[in-house]
């Protein structure tokens, strides 16, 4: 998996790309340690993620949890596979997912 942060201030957007799975989520948990101290808004850019395991939900979870106390979180370009994940688990409830524009 490729991570890309680009912070301003107390904003940051990561772009995942290719899977994140039980061997890639703890590099994206390290990086969120970094990132996410002093941020009020922090976008997930899933343009690129391939496929979403429990690990890489779990993370999302504890980002999720972080950003509460002290901004908003929220995840783009979801694509239809990862959506039906987000879904069937319930994150859907949880998370702030922007809807893809449909053209």
């Amino acid at each position: 998996m490729t991570i890309q942060t680009t912070k301003t201030g107390s904003e940051a957007t990561i772009l995942l790309q290719g899977r994140l799975d039980t061997m890639t989520a703890p590099q994206l948990e390290a990086e969120l340690r970094q990132t996410i101290p002093g941020l009020r808004a922090l976008t997930l850019d899933f343009g690129g993620l391939d496929y979403l395991s429990s690990a890489g939900l779990r993370v999302l979870l504890l980002a999720q949890k972080h950003m509460n106390q002290q901004g908003q979180m929220k995840l783009i370009h979801v694509n239809q596979v990862i959506m039906e994940i987000l879904d069937v688990t319930g994150f859907t409830n949880i998370l702030t997912i922007v809807p893809n524009d449909p053209a």
